[in-house]
């Protein structure tokens, strides 16, 4: 059976390659009349090969010994899983520390939020910084997880320790759309930022110091422009998860932040008249890198660039932007999952069987032979619900029940919760989310839908895959390059409804040919990305980092 059904897997895939996107950004390509862009996209060779690459064990044979050697790295970041969590940089910044401490000697740097600091773990005062411009003096703090993982925390409690999420408050937790923003957000992200810079300086009084700063998304994007303007070239590796949230703010806190005047134009931290973080982090960052090869390229392309494209369009030229994929850890394993109903593998599926009839009895689904999706994301326009449920009808009525898992913009969690009203029994719409039900949700589904209308990288389709639920998404950023078409789930090229309708027509077919079925499952399930498939694109690219560095120091001399 195993080899006619996967030739059969292979011969299921779409023919097209053509992708067309949305245009969701609010301002024009401004940037592309500055002197260092051109309107062009980047062709694939100026981008970081190495790290762009779909083989991410080809290094540079040249570098074996040093990359080898281990690295003091400081990894920053606002949220967690071990303690606070909004969305995937949470999962990230667990998983990605501990994948490169095998190599290296990673720490985290995050804010003390209320939850870290009411947790069991024991946080040992270390290191003290004082006020700089309008930003409080703090102490540092040091907790040790379980794996013996470093966590020094950031001590400030007028600024962190608050009810609500890192970001503000409200359903979605970034603090936007209808969400309330702390007011003081540039006051609190711009400490972070300085608390690293002068960590990396050494001026923390801390035992230990950082050869290299890897920070994370647009709260930590000061902190290479902070390490800049004290004249140090520390080298700094600034990550974009997602380029739409900018941290974008009045220009009168520019004195407030401590940021020089002087900095205030198009080739510093002035955006459109504003003050950006996340430009901040892309200008004076030694590396920018993303979490996908795909959406490497697409961010220099006006459609997804968000008004930086220009910018990123000049990094890439330079050798300076790369795309290094995301994974999943040892806990994604539907063997040993301690959250799930009854395990189960490939060669076995009645476990997953079970999970999916504890779905249906858990949300209320009646009971049903038919397929069961899932969409398990955070209920914004980025994420395209108003495909899916534009196309719930027609997928209830082939058969098919869908279980939503999730919160974020009210408009949208207002039309799911009508949607499950419309069908009940077939349809259910849970507002929040639950890490226990989310697993047994991914592992008694047969299909995930995620037309998101970009994808920076995206886990919910690498753990759908890896407990046998084929993603169907469209072609964009990480998506189009986890999911291989037509044998580990399937993929739609523009985002309109018909193409998105013909993707899950193609999945009902797959679905009533049980060995075709099994094959995808199979394949879908053996085919997982690993946090560890990261460790030598970044090991080289620190590498690179520091290097540049020590070059731009002996020219200054």
């Amino acid at each position: 059976m195993g080899d006619v059904a996967l030739s059969e897997v292979a011969n299921v895939k779409s023919m097209s390659d053509e992708s067309m996107v949305e245009n969701d950004e609010k301002e024009g390509p401004r940037l592309k009349d500055a002197p260092f862009t051109d309107n062009q996209v980047i062709p694939r060779h100026h981008l970081n090969q190495t790290v762009t690459d779909r083989r991410y064990d080809i290094i540079d044979r040249r570098h074996n010994d040093k990359l080898d050697s281990p690295q003091r790295i400081l990894f920053v970041t606002t949220e967690i899983t071990d303690f606070v969590k909004v969305g995937g940089l949470g999962d990230v910044s667990s998983a990605l520390p501990r994948a490169l401490a095998a190599h290296h000697d990673v720490r985290v740097l995050i804010p003390a939020y209320r939850e870290m600091v009411q947790s069991d773990y024991d946080i040992v005062t270390v290191g003290h910084l004082p006020a700089f411009a309008g930003l409080p003096a703090c102490d540092i703090g040091q907790l040790t997880c379980r794996d013996g993982l470093i966590v020094y925390v950031l001590l400030c409690p007028e600024l962190y320790e608050r009810e609500g999420t890192p970001y503000g408050t409200g359903s979605s937790g970034y603090g936007d759309g209808q969400d309330i923003g702390w007011n003081d957000n540039d006051i609190r992200f711009a400490r972070l930022s300085r608390a690293a810079a002068d960590i990396a300086l050494g001026k923390a009084n801390l035992d230990w110091q950082p050869q290299l700063l890897h920070l994370n998304d647009w709260a930590c994007g000061l902190a290479p422009a902070y390490v800049h303007w004290q004249g140090h070239s520390i080298p700094t590796i600034f990550t974009i998860h997602n380029l739409a949230y900018q941290g974008v703010f009045d220009a009168s806190r520019l004195a407030l932040l401590g940021i020089p005047y002087d900095a205030f134009n198009i080739h510093g931290v002035e955006y459109y008249g504003d003050l950006s973080f996340m430009k901040a982090g892309i200008v004076y960052a030694s590396q920018v890198t993303t979490v996908s090869a795909t959406y490497a390229q697409e961010i220099t392309t006006p459609k997804f660039g968000c008004g930086l494209d220009g910018l990123l369009r000049c990094k890439a030229e330079q050798g300076r932007l790369s795309g290094i994929p995301n994974g999943i850890d040892d806990s994604w394993d539907p063997r040993t999952d301690s959250h799930l109903i009854q395990a189960f593998s490939s060669n076995d599926w009645r476990g997953k069987r079970a999970n999916a009839d504890y779905v249906r009895r858990h949300f209320g689904l009646t009971p049903s032979q038919g397929p069961l999706f899932a969409v398990i994301s955070r209920m914004v326009h980025q994420k395209g619900l108003d495909l899916t449920i534009e196309a719930a009808k027609a997928i209830v009525h082939a058969g098919g029940q869908i279980v939503f898992m999730g919160c974020g913009e009210h408009h949208v969690e207002e039309a799911l919760r009508k949607l499950a009203i419309r069908f009940p029994g077939a349809i259910t719409a849970y507002i929040g989310f639950d890490e226990y039900q989310a697993r047994c949700l991914f592992a008694g589904s047969d299909f995930l839908l995620m037309p998101s209308r970009f994808e920076p990288c995206g886990l919910s389709q690498m753990y759908a895959q890896r407990f046998g639920s084929l993603p169907i998404a469209h072609r964009t950023g990480g998506l189009a390059d986890t999911i291989e078409d037509g044998v580990t789930g399937f993929l739609f090229d523009d985002m309109q409804f018909g193409s998105y309708m013909h993707a899950i027509q193609r999945a009902f077919a797959v679905y009533k040919s049980t060995d075709l079925f099994n094959a995808m499952r199979g394949a879908a399930m053996t085919g997982r990305y690993h946090w560890k498939q990261s460790i030598v694109p970044y090991s080289k690219l620190y590498l690179q980092a520091l290097e540049q560095a020590g070059n731009e120091a002996a020219l200054a001399q």
